[in-house]
């Protein structure tokens, strides 16, 4: 989806959940965001500086992202967790996984960090996927943190866990969420509602829920 008229701040420290219906152009904002795409008119700005000006694997180096599907390769535990930074000691990579609350998930798999993963991720359950791309994120650390539906994909014990270690990973960071689910997006500190491209509103939860607007029809969706 094409993004249109856009103008929004996000400012240093806060978490920003995007949200709207399938279509809408939510993860094609984080894309934005990421430099997967540039935009052909208008500039993302970073500390005021168009990001494509900036050398692109400096830049990404700033960010930590997690998508739906995380990006699993054949090798171990530890060897994922490191994948942005392989020169990090086990003691780095050890922290890492405490730091998002996924060392218990580690500790359980048979040789725990030299624990041997199938390409994709395929001998690991979702949630084990989603726990492992976050300590990635948290080894890097990074200034903004992106969320692509990262729970979209979970069954409620394994989202539960996830939620938990992304409230630790994002303390103190920028962070952006395209929420699959409205519990996700009622805990950030603003909500971006998007439709056919456009941000129609912009606040907290509460602040939208006592507006009859696309926010509250959004919820009530859900709740059916």
């Amino acid at each position: 989806m094409a993004l249109h008229d856009l103008d929004v701040t996000l400012r240093r420290g806060e978490t920003v959940a995007v949200v709207g219906a399938t279509g809408a152009g939510k993860s094609t904002f984080v894309k934005l965001l990421a430099r997967f795409y540039d935009v052909s008119s208008g500039a993302v700005l970073a500390d005021g500086t168009d990001i494509r000006r900036f050398d692109l694997s400096a830049y990404r180096r700033r960010l930590g992202v997690v998508p739906q599907e995380p990006h699993l390769f054949a090798g171990t535990v530890r060897d994922n967790i490191a994948y942005g930074r392989p020169e990090a000691t086990d003691a780095e990579v050890e922290a890492a996984a405490r730091s998002v609350g996924a060392l218990g998930m580690v500790a359980g798999l048979s040789g725990g960090f030299r624990h041997a993963v199938d390409e994709r991720g395929r001998n690991l359950s979702a949630g084990q996927r989603q726990l492992i791309s976050l300590a990635r994120a948290e080894l890097v650390q990074p200034d903004i943190l992106l969320l692509d539906e990262a729970t979209a994909a979970l069954d409620p014990a394994a989202e539960a866990a996830v939620l938990t270690a992304t409230e630790r990973l994002r303390r103190s960071r920028t962070t952006v969420v395209v929420a699959h689910r409205l519990v996700t997006a009622a805990r950030a500190d603003r909500i971006l509602v998007l439709e056919q491209g456009r941000i129609v509103q912009d606040g907290r939860h509460d602040e939208l829920l006592a507006i009859d607007g696309p926010y509250r029809r959004l919820t009530r969706q859900a709740d059916h």
